[in-house]
């Protein structure tokens, strides 16, 4: 049997993946001022909470990104959504701060797999002018997990608590696993159901030097640490990184505390912006790919993540100035994560630029790993720097985006393959 088009049935399952993903994480914040009822916490523990999910979400980006380049994508997949499924049934056990912590954690590490994955899946499935529409595609899927999450994850409170809403949203990825395993045999050197054309559309589509990337050499982490390219990765995920968390742990809070606005209400709002995600992901995977027909790989690159950063700035600034009410203040969110989404699908791709099929996990997962440490200091921040008002936390998010660019421009000067620079 051949099945046309098998890469996008593939990267079709990993954005499903991912939308199951942000069901998982966004439910937490959209039952909060519910669930903090019923176990006795408070504002401060939520912070607590969520920054045990992002230094353990930290941990795990690195330590699947080696995973991966370890097992494959394949089994990979299938122990980072077993696990965080598992994470998410055990809520249904929660009594309080330290059990909540705990069970988050779990979430964390196996919810973080999902990342360096994708881009690792995208650079083994899709020729390099393709990998930001797959990885659009796929990023799209947190967008869309987001939109669904709020009024999903508020009809099922209303119907059954917020302790069987996580056990049916676990669910959801056991369930998962079954197509995944029969649809992705193997790579797509060797994969049965792959028609020749395909085939080749893949591997004739790679850079010169990958050619044979199936049977490439994985570089140490030490090795791929000694070339600045790979820190201008690390320092743009660090810098843009909060600017999508703020959001996703903290916008259902602030509607709750600045609107008065129940988990019904929260639900209704809260889905919005992240139709303005979705839409940017798909947008800036296909920009750049019309892009690459008349320039360059890093000049491709490198506009749309200015774009988007640009876009970013603008949108804050006008939800700092003119977001007085519930409708502006989501209408603002939606421009900043349609930058956000347009800028990241690029900024996400570049490890699969720069390196070799057997390393590109590594370095995404190195990437996510720090860009999780500044968002762990934000949450840190917010219930500090937020007593009066959001303003200071939206200024952060201002200064940031430009941060992000600084540090493509001045430590990647050319987006191309950079392991043959190792002696």
């Amino acid at each position: 049997m051949k099945l046309k088009g098998l890469r996008w049935w593939i990267i079709g399952l990993v954005c499903l993946a991912t939308i199951i993903n942000y069901i998982d994480r966004s439910a937490l914040g959209i039952m909060w001022p519910e669930m903090s009822k019923d176990l006795g916490l408070t504002e401060e523990d939520y912070a607590w909470v969520i920054n045990i999910f992002t230094i353990t979400y930290a941990a795990g980006k690195f330590i699947s990104g080696k995973v991966y380049d370890k097992v494959g994508t394949r089994i990979g997949f299938v122990l980072s959504i077993f696990f965080w499924s598992l994470a998410s049934v055990l809520h249904f056990f929660a009594k309080g701060a330290a059990s909540l912590g705990v069970f988050r954690g779990l979430l964390g590490v196996a919810e973080a797999g999902n990342w360096p994955g994708a881009v690792k899946n995208n650079a083994e499935w899709f020729p390099i002018k393709e990998r930001a529409v797959a990885q659009g595609i796929f990023n799209a899927g947190a967008a869309v997990g987001s939109i669904i999450a709020a009024p999903t994850v508020s009809e099922l409170f209303g119907i059954y608590g917020w302790k069987v809403t996580f056990v049916i949203i676990g669910v959801l990825g056991f369930l998962w696993i079954i197509p995944w395993l029969i649809m992705n045999k193997t790579k797509p050197k060797n994969h049965p159901w792959i028609t020749d054309e395909e085939k080749n559309h893949i591997v004739s589509g790679r850079l010169e030097s990958r050619q044979d990337d199936d049977d490439a050499k994985s570089l140490s982490v030490v090795e791929i640490l000694s070339m600045k390219e790979s820190w201008g990765v690390i320092a743009a995920r660090f810098f843009i990184e909060p600017i999508w968390w703020l959001f996703v742990f903290w916008m259902p809070i602030y509607l709750y505390k600045e609107f008065g606005f129940d988990v019904k209400e929260i639900g209704l709002y809260a889905w919005f912006p992240y139709v303005g995600a979705a839409i940017g992901s798909l947008a800036g995977g296909w920009y750049v790919k019309k892009l690459m027909n008349t320039k360059s790989l890093d000049k491709s690159r490198k506009k749309v993540i200015t774009i988007g950063a640009i876009i970013i700035v603008i949108a804050i600034v006008g939800a700092i100035l003119f977001a007085n009410t519930p409708e502006k203040f989501v209408s603002f969110v939606f421009v900043v994560l349609f930058g956000f989404q347009f800028s990241i699908s690029n900024i996400q791709t570049i490890p699969s630029d720069l390196l070799n099929g057997k390393s590109v996990g590594t370095l995404a997962g190195l990437g996510g790993s720090i860009g999780a440490v500044s968002v762990i200091i934000m949450n840190w921040l917010i219930p500090i720097i937020t007593t009066e008002s959001y303003t200071p936390a939206f200024i952060i998010l201002a200064v940031l985006a430009p941060l992000a660019l600084v540090s493509i421009y001045t430590l990647i000067k050319e987006i191309k393959p950079i392991e043959n620079e190792i002696s």
